[in-house]
C-alpha cells in the first residue's frame, strides 16, 4: 500500500496538504530514511510518525460527505464506464484531481458521490494535470485499486493523448527519449529536460508521437502515447520538438498561442483513451470525447475528429 493511503487510514483527520508537507520535510520517515508519499510499504517496515497534535475526530461511516449535490450530479453526467470494480470519468479541464495548499475543489474530495450504494469509497489510481481533460480511471474498492495500480506500475497500460501544437513536429512520427527533472524557479516548480551525466539529471521519460493532421505549417493535431508517467511529460516533450501545446503558457510562453486566430487560450491536451487490464480479467478500453474548447479549435483549423477510425493505439 502507498504510504499516503496507509497514513490516511490510520489518521483520517490529516488533510492531504499537511500530509504532503510532513513527508516533504522529512518528519515522516520509513526505516529511518526520507521517503515520498507514493512509496509502497512492505511488511516489517517501520514508519516514524511525528507528534501530530489534536486531530478532528472522524467516526467510521459517519463522516459528512465532502461532495455537494451539484458536484455529484456533474460527476455522474461525466461517467464513461462503470462496473462493480472500475469507474472511468471524463475529467473536465480546469478541475484538479487532488487537493493542495491552494486547491479546495477537486475530484478526490468528490468521490463519495460515486459510491452507488457501496460501502467502500472509490479510490484514485492515476492522475491528470488540472488543465488536462479526458479519461480518468477510478477503483471502486481497495482490491481493485491494487490490481489497477499494478497495471500502471508494470507498464501494461496504454494511454493515448490528443493535443494541438503550435507548428508541426518533424519528423511526422517518432519517439522522444529525454529525462525530466523538477527544478525550482520563479513562479513555482517547473519540469525541465535533464542534463545527461549531471547529478540530479532526472528520470527517464519516453513518449511516442504521431502527427495526425496539420493546418499548413502553423499548427498540428498530434497523438501522444507516453510509455512513462512523469509530471508534465507531454508538455515538456512537446517543447523539445519545438512545438508547444496550444495554451501552455507555463512552458511555451507566447509561442504557445496562435496570433490572429479565435482559439481558446486553454491547454489543448486531452486524455483521449486508455487500455488497462481489468481486475476481473481482460482489457478495458475507454475513450473520451473532445472537450468543447478543443472541438472548436478543430473546427477552426479544419481537423476532422470524426475521421479517427484506426487512430487509437496503432503500433508505433
Amino acid at each position: 500500500m502507498r504510504l499516503d493511503r496507509w497514513f490516511k487510514q490510520r489518521f483520517p483527520g490529516i488533510g492531504h496538504a499537511r500530509l504532503q508537507k510532513l513527508v516533504r520535510t522529512g518528519q515522516i520517515r520509513v526505516d529511518g530514511g526520507r521517503t515520498k508519499a507514493g512509496t509502497r510499504l512492505a511488511p516489517g517496515q517501520k514508519v516514524r510518525i511525528p507528534p501530530l497534535g489534536p486531530l478532528p475526530a472522524v467516526k467510521p461511516g459517519r463522516a459528512k460527505p465532502a461532495v455537494s449535490k451539484a458536484d455529484a450530479q456533474d460527476l455522474l453526467a461525466r461517467l464513461l464506464h462503470r462496473d462493480d470494480k472500475v469507474i472511468v470519468l471524463d475529467k473536465p479541464a480546469g478541475l484538479a484531481v487532488q487537493g493542495g495548499s491552494s486547491i479546495r475543489r477537486h475530484i478526490d474530495a468528490m468521490l463519495d458521490g460515486l459510491r452507488f450504494g457501496a460501502g467502500d469509497r472509490p479510490r484514485l489510481v492515476h492522475r491528470l494535470d488540472k488543465d488536462t481533460s479526458g479519461v480518468l480511471v477510478i477503483a471502486r474498492n481497495a482490491a481493485a485499486a491494487r490490481e489497477l495500480t499494478a497495471g500502471f506500475r508494470t507498464k501494461k497500460v496504454r494511454k493515448l493523448y490528443w493535443a494541438v501544437v503550435a507548428g508541426v513536429p518533424s519528423p511526422d512520427e517518432g519517439t522522444i527519449d529525454l529525462a525530466l527533472a523538477k527544478r525550482p524557479g520563479r513562479g513555482g516548480e517547473k519540469v525541465t529536460v535533464g542534463d545527461k551525466g549531471v547529478k540530479g539529471a532526472g528520470k527517464r521519460a519516453l513518449t511516442h508521437y504521431r502527427v495526425i493532421d496539420r493546418a499548413g505549417g502553423k499548427a498540428a493535431w498530434v497523438a501522444f502515447e507516453p510509455a512513462t508517467g512523469r509530471t508534465h511529460q507531454l508538455r515538456v516533450h512537446a517543447i523539445s520538438l519545438g512545438t508547444p501545446i496550444l495554451g501552455d503558457g507555463k512552458y511555451g510562453g507566447k509561442e504557445a498561442f496562435l496570433k490572429g486566430e479565435e482559439i481558446a487560450s486553454r491547454l489543448h491536451l486531452h486524455s483521449r483513451a486508455i487500455q488497462i487490464p481489468h481486475p476481473a480479467g481482460g482489457i478495458l478500453e475507454v475513450s473520451a470525447p473532445l472537450p468543447d474548447h478543443m472541438r472548436v479549435t478543430f473546427d477552426i483549423l479544419g481537423f476532422d475528429a470524426s475521421a479517427e477510425k484506426g487512430l487509437l493505439f496503432e503500433p508505433f
